[in-house]
Order: structure tokens, then C-alpha cells, then sequence
């Protein structure tokens, strides 16, 4: 209603505007311009009797001045009669007065938006305008391919348009006419599938996982179409078989992929422990650290486990918050017996942890559980002594290889068992080592070379019944009869 009212008011100051001039009664006329011209050749008399100005420019503004004299004499001549202009007036007054606000009116229904609703300043700012551009262009490929309906490569930029202006039907119809005109490829098929999954809201149909599997049979490494057939997969209620698809590509993500942060971030959404990036930490051995713990001596691999425990400890101090680190580092100090750095490493992690309540109820979980807070020096009695370990895989040697990749893990622990079992071939009467070896290969997943050596201590346990008892319990125990 206000906006009517502003636009009547704006009417009415326009209409006056037209009708005061027609007001005046007397309109303007020539006769006063005569009596200006005859002053100004009074004047210009005056000037040259006086000397102020010559005879030549006196000359020449006499005539300029005399010939503007005579045209408004002419005019009044031809001056209509006061009749004739009372008549224009009252036309002009009627037209003003009629035509301008109908007009208006007639005007803003046919180009305005009188039934819009109002809508504040801010809002309209933030309201995207009409892609104008992308409109006409998509009104020219349409009108081009309604003439040309075989082109396809127009079908395949109408396709690209309609996905940008969400046309998801239209983009289907699109992709699927450049599929039938140019050929199939990987592209085109994730493409055509990508569009049914948007006509659907986002749900991978039938139909569309159909496209992406015949995306990925022409280019196994397409990563859209792998991509939503991990999509389909969790969506029809198997989340294990998309986390190991969407595992599988951010495996084969380059360094620099634009997409392994969506898929990574998807990943997270089913699985989040997989997707987690892992807390920044030290450098872990390289391949030829591993080469050469293998050749170590005992001393030597105990030697290099306290540099990786001091490491870690270092790192620990530095960013309080990783309460896997604390973990694995008080794991290490109970392995290596060192119960008073145990519980020093205890506290230091409760005073960083503090402001965590699920990080600190799992640090002091294992605490109670492993006994480490009561460690301390006077709350121990010196350990039994007890037979030295053979060489092999301890626990200590665990315990380092939880800094290291499970490659470099796997790498490590093969390379000791294998120590372990010429060792045993050598020597063997020690049964301790050979339940070590059974159940290292059995970790491993070698259940023939379990097999092997439980035949192998079998024989060379076979005089002494105890031991032997000991290895047939374990090898029953693992399955491994027959």
C-alpha cells in the first residue's frame, strides 16, 4: 500500500511540473525581447560617444543587435491569437492531466512487479541476480541443436551447463545423447552418471552405478566413478566395502590431489579412526635403519630401542597432547624394566593431558591397569634373577617397532624370527625359543612354516617329555595338528 502511495505521489509532482508553465495566464511573448534589443542600441550610441569603444566594433554590434531586433519583431507578427493559445493550453492541461498517470499505470503493469512482495535492502543485495549470461547461452545451444540434434558435441557442452544451473534431468538427457553420438568413454559415462546421482538428490541409482561401473572397467583409475561406487556402497548399507574403496584411493592419491581431502573427509564420516591423520612425529628408520637392525647384536638392538623410546619421550615433551605417544612410551619403560622413568613419564602425561578428560581417562585406565603409578624407587624390591632371553623378537624389539610403518614393522619382525629360527636349528633344545618362533609365524600368517617348525621342534625335543609336552599344548592350542 505505502509503495502505491509513494507512486501517486510521484505522479502528481510530475503532473505539476507539466501543467505550471500552461498556468500563466499571459504567456511569453516577443515584446519584451524589443524592448531589450532597444536598449542595448542605446547603449552601444552611448559607448561610442563616450569613446569607449570604436567606431568598427560599435559598427558591427549596431547590425548584430538591429538583426536580433527585427527577428522578435517578426515573431510577434506571427504570434497565433491569445485565443489559439488559451485552446493549446487547455489540450495540453487535458493531456497532462489524463494521459500521464493512466499512462504510468499501464506502463508499470506491463513491466513491473506490483504482487511482489517487499523485501528488505540487505536481502536484496545478497539475492544472486539471474545468470544472464549463462542463460542466453544455453537459450543459443538449445536453439543450435533443436536445428542440429546430431551434433554431439553440442549435447556434451549443454550437458556441462545444465550440471552448473543444476539441471540435473536436462543433464542427464544431455550426457546420454553425447554418449550415443560421440562414443563411449570413462569420462563421458562417470559424467552421465554424476547427473543421475544429482536428479536424485545425491542417491547413486541403479542406473548411475551402472555408469560408473562401466567408467571404471574402461579406466580403472577413474577416480569419480571409484569415488560414488564407494558412495553406493554405503549407501546400501555396507560401509567396510566403501571405507575400503575410498582406503584404496587415498592410497593412490598423488601428494598434491585436490579431492584426497573430500574422500578423506568421506572416509571419516563411516570410519573415523582409519581417516584420522596421524599426529606429526619423529622421522621413523628407513629401510636401511631396518637392514641394519637385523644385523645387530642383542646390545646393539637394545641400544637402538632406548635411542627410540629417548625420541619419542623428546617429542612428547614438546606436544603433550598425543596420548597414543604416552602410551607406546610408557609401554616401552615397563618393557625395559625402567619402573621409576614409568612413573615420571606418568605424571608428565596427566600434567599435559589435564585438559583433556578422555585423553587423561585413558592414561590413567592403563595406569591402573599396568600398575605403573605405584612404581617408583622404593616401592620395587630388586627382580628375580632370571635365565638370559635368546636372541629374537622381545618385547623390547616390539615395543621399538611401534614407532615404525607397518612395512617396516613386518620388515623387522621377519628379518629377527628368521634370526631366531637358524638359531634354533642349530640349538635345539631351547623350547622357550620354539613356542617364540610357533607363534611369530602364526602372527605373521605363515601357517605352513608353523607347521614346519612345530615338526621340526617335535624332533628335536623328542628326548625330553616335558619340553615336548610344553610344544604339543601350544601347537593344539594354535590348530595346528595335522
Amino acid at each position: 500500500m505505502m509503495l502505491w502511495f509513494v507512486l501517486a505521489l510521484m505522479t502528481a509532482a510530475a503532473i505539476v511540473a507539466v501543467l505550471w508553465p500552461l498556468a500563466r495566464r499571459t504567456p511569453l511573448s516577443a515584446g519584451s525581447d524589443i524592448a531589450v534589443y532597444r536598449d542595448q542600441l542605446e547603449e552601444i550610441e552611448r559607448d561610442r560617444a563616450a569613446g569607449l569603444i570604436g567606431e568598427r566594433e560599435a559598427e558591427a554590434a549596431h547590425v548584430e543587435v538591429s538583426r536580433r531586433l527585427i527577428a522578435a519583431a517578426d515573431a510577434v507578427t506571427l504570434a497565433p491569437p491569445p485565443e489559439a493559445l488559451a485552446w493549446r493550453r487547455r489540450a495540453a492541461t487535458l493531456a497532462a492531466l489524463i494521459l500521464l498517470p493512466v499512462g504510468a499505470a499501464g506502463l508499470y503493469s506491463q513491466l513491473g512487479s506490483p504482487d511482489l512482495e517487499g523485501q528488505m535492502q540487505a536481502a536484496r543485495r545478497e539475492t544472486p541476480s539471474e545468470p544472464r549470461p549463462m542463460v542466453e547461452m544455453v537459450g543459443r545451444v538449445e536453439e543450435h541443436l533443436a536445428k542440429n540434434p546430431e551434433d554431439g558435441r553440442g549435447w556434451e557442452v549443454l550437458g556441462m551447463v545444465y550440471m552448473r544451473l543444476a539441471r540435473f534431468d536436462d543433464a542427464a538427457k544431455a550426457r546420454r545423447n553425447s554418449l550415443r553420438l560421440l562414443g563411449q568413454t570413462a569420462e563421458r559415462e562417470a559424467n552421465l552418471g554424476e547427473a543421475l546421482t544429482g536428479a536424485q538428490n545425491g542417491i547413486v541409482s541403479a542406473e548411475a552405478k551402472e555408469a560408473f561401473d562401466r567408467a571404471v572397467r574402461l579406466d580403472p583409475n577413474d577416480v569419480r566413478s571409484r569415488y560414488f561406487i564407494g558412495l553406493a556402497a554405503e549407501q546400501d548399507g555396507r560401509p567396510k566395502d566403501a571405507a575400503t574403496m575410498w582406503r584404496a584411493l587415498l592410497a593412490e592419491a598423488p601428494a598434491d590431489a585436490a579431492w584426497a581431502g573430500f574422500v578423506r573427509e568421506s572416509l571419516m564420516r563411516i570410519d573415523p579412526a582409519s581417516a584420522a591423520p596421524r599426529p606429526p612425529g619423529p622421522p621413523g628408520p628407513s629401510a636401511e635403519d631396518i637392514t641394519a637392525a637385523n644385523q645387530m647384536s642383542p646390545e646393539q638392538r637394545n641400544e637402538m630401542v632406548r635411542g627410540m623410546v629417548s625420541r619419542l619421550a623428546e617429542r612428547l615433551k614438546q606436544d603433550g597432547s598425543d596420548v597414543e605417544g604416552w602410551l607406546r612410551l610408557l609401554r616401552a619403560y615397563k618393557v625395559q624394566g625402567d619402573k621409576e622413568q614409568a612413573r615420571v613419564a606418568a605424571d608428565d602425561a596427566r600434567r599435559a593431558l589435564a585438559g583433556d578428560p578422555d585423553k587423561l581417562r585413558r592414561l590413567e585406565e592403563y595406569v591402573a591397569q599396568e600398575s605403573v603409578a605405584g612404581a617408583g624407587p622404593a616401592a620395587s624390591a630388586p627382580p628375580p634373577s632370571v635365565a638370559p632371553a635368546p636372541p629374537g623378537p622381545s618385547a623390547a624389539d616390539i615395543a621399538a617397532a611401534s614407532e615404525m610403518s607397518p612395512e617396516q614393522q613386518e620388515t623387522m619382525i621377519r628379518g629377527m624370527v628368521a634370526r631366531l629360527a637358524g638359531r634354533l636349528k642349530q640349538d635345539g633344545s631351547d623350547v622357550e625359543g620354539w613356542l617364540r618362533l610357533l607363534r611369530a609365524y602364526m602372527v605373521l600368517g605363515d601357517r605352513d612354516q608353523a607347521r614346519a617348525a612345530a615338526g621340526e621342534a617335535r624332533r628335536a625335543l623328542a628326548s625330553d617329555p616335558e619340553k615336548l609336552r610344553r610344544v604339543d599344548d601350544l601347537i593344539k592350542g594354535l590348530g595346528l595338528e595335522g
